[in-house]
């Protein structure tokens, strides 16, 4: 049976009008539209989650005959650990998963809590699999993880995703991770309940700790063999593991071993969330920052924006350069006449036709920091810190542009990062998330690297924003131009870097309006046309999203198609 009517038939008793309504379309021949429309209408049921499980359930006999082509068929040790804080039946759930496996090629080893460290010095395996006993793998899983280390030789460490199987159904129970990320795995925990590490790493590892007199947990020994610097980290893209229930340390206790690791580096305390904050040393003396504001009247917007900067910003030094695109209300022109008489303020007249790009670009050579904050006028300052909390990832020499956390006026969340290719172009990740949520996987509450950040609020070392070239002005007037400066800077090497400690609000295009207004759709389609053929957008997969996860939604739910 054709892949659409089996969904339809299932969808059907639960949602009969959507599911009518695209079986019309596909019918009458727009089987786009009606593949579309099937799968808005599946996004938000547990059918989802059905659907996606049940085409990774097994390993199709095609692929698995490809082993006896391998070179090598990587041995796997499988080390079920914490069996004494297990139950019988548990425990056995977790060793016929194992014997399940459609990959052989493996060794299973058992180990209480406190002799783990003894036991994976007997693992005869290229690769050891960390399996929490309660927790069972899936029977594909071995198969990934043998594929993938023959795809990528090098790997020391893999990690897949996870199933949660938490009885609170409100909560995201498919755990579909972003590839390795370090920033996100200081501060978040994401690898442990699924992962495997080469052998050779696991026991060099183990030979450099200091004895400590505590027993070593899998988490404890995967931190610590990635601070390797030669670690070659590969996520796995496929589910691996059930997780009976997630075992993982209190942040206050991962927040010390992080604190005692990164040292003089950062200071390392508790986030929300059971989360690890880490804050980057920033050393005096501080570089000057730009703070550059394009505007055009709309006056309430710019005093709010620019009062909460000069009042509720921690750090200094700082300059603000107010680009003023040819504002002709009276009471702007006299709030900017006052403001150009403030020591830390300039006003730089512009009456060119709105060119956003322009407008920065213009100001970022004649501002005199090193440092440049694009800022928009329809942005309020929340927290005193936000610009300090930006500079201790920009001063990094790594570090490309940052991004704050930016949100709507209800409070809920607007930016948290940007997602390239999602909607065929660039969407932002978690969009009217409630702020005090969780959400998926406490993700939108870690600090982390990302693809892109939106040029609402963002910082970049001018030589770095210059080396780049700066907005493209005369492609990107308006539209993108702040992704494809992202994007810029992460082809030169530079990572670009979210981070939920800067917090402001974002009253969204108050000021400029409506992309997809009659007025401004023509440019605007030309400008994402631009952005798309440039950056290969309509098929990009973000290395940091997952390619299981939907590239139309942003609120992170599973791709059915």
């Amino acid at each position: 049976m054709d892949p659409f009517w089996k969904v339809f038939l299932r969808l059907l008793p639960l949602r009969p009008t959507k599911a009518l309504e695209a079986a019309y379309w596909q019918v009458t021949g727009r089987r786009v539209r009606a593949r579309h429309r099937l799968r808005d209408a599946v996004r938000p049921l547990p059918l989802a989650r059905e659907l996606w499980r049940e085409g990774r359930a097994s390993v199709p006999p095609a692929e698995l005959a490809q082993v006896a082509g391998w070179h090598r068929q990587p041995r796997i040790t499988i080390v079920i650990h914490s069996v004494d804080h297990c139950s019988p039946a548990s425990l056995d759930g977790s060793r016929e998963s194992v014997v399940s496996q459609a990959y052989k090629a493996c060794e299973q080893l058992e180990c209480t809590a406190e002799n783990l460290a003894r036991t994976v010095t007997t693992a005869t395996g290229d690769h050891v699999f960390f399996l929490r006993a309660g927790d069972q793998l899936l029977p594909p899983a071995l198969f990934r993880v043998a594929q993938a280390i023959i795809e990528n030789p090098a790997a020391d460490i893999l990690f897949g995703d996870e199933e949660q199987l938490h009885a609170d159904a409100s909560l995201p129970r498919l755990w579909l991770k972003p590839q390795w990320n370090r920033e996100m795995f200081l501060a978040l925990d994401y690898l442990s309940s699924a992962m495997a590490i080469k052998t050779s790493l696991v026991q060099s590892t183990l030979a450099r700790l200091p004895p400590s007199g505590e027993p070593l947990a899998a988490s404890d020994i995967l931190f610590f063999a990635t601070e390797v610097p030669s670690s070659t980290v590969i996520h796995v893209p496929a589910l691996l593991v059930k997780v009976a229930h997630r075992a993982e340390l209190s942040s206050a206790a991962r927040a010390a071993m992080i604190g005692d690791q990164l040292g003089s580096q950062a200071e390392v305390g508790t986030g929300p969330h059971n989360t690890v904050r880490v804050r980057w040393q920033l050393q005096p003396p501080h570089p000057l920052v730009s703070i550059i504001i394009p505007t055009r009247d709309k006056v309430e917007l710019l005093t709010a924006c620019v009062e909460s900067v000069l009042a509720r910003t921690d750090y200094a030094p700082f300059e603000i350069l107010i680009v003023d695109n040819g504002s002709k209300d009276q009471a702007t022109l006299t709030y900017m006449a006052e403001l150009g008489r403030r020591a830390n303020v300039r006003v730089i007249r512009s009456d060119a036709p709105y060119n956003y790009s322009a407008l920065n670009n213009l100001a970022v050579q004649q501002a005199h920091g090193s440092f440049i904050c694009l800022l928009n006028n329809d942005t309020e300052v929340v927290t005193p810190e936000w610009l300090t909390e930006l500079m201790r990832y920009a001063v990094r020499p790594e570090v490309g542009a940052v991004g704050a956390k930016l949100l709507y006026a209800d409070g809920s969340i607007q930016h948290a990062g940007v997602i390239v290719g999602m909607g065929e172009a660039a969407g932002h990740a978690h969009r009217f998330l409630a702020a005090n949520r969780p959400g998926y996987f406490r993700q939108p509450h870690v600090a982390q690297y990302v693809s892109a950040v939106t040029a609402a609020c963002l910082v970049v070392a001018r030589e770095k924003f210059e080396a780049v070239g700066g907005l493209d002005e005369a492609q990107l007037a308006i539209a993108y131009n702040d992704v494809d400066l992202c994007l810029k800077l992460q082809q030169r090497g530079w990572r670009n870097v979210y981070t939920p400690h800067a917090i402001l609000y974002h009253y969204e295009s108050k000021s400029r309006g409506n992309d997809l207004a009659p007025e401004h759709s023509a440019r605007y389609l030309r400008e994402l046309r631009v952005f798309q053929e440039r950056w290969g957008t309509r098929t990009y997969m973000d290395p940091l999203h997952n390619p299981d996860l939907d590239r139309y939604s942003e609120t992170f739910s599973v791709n059915v198609g």
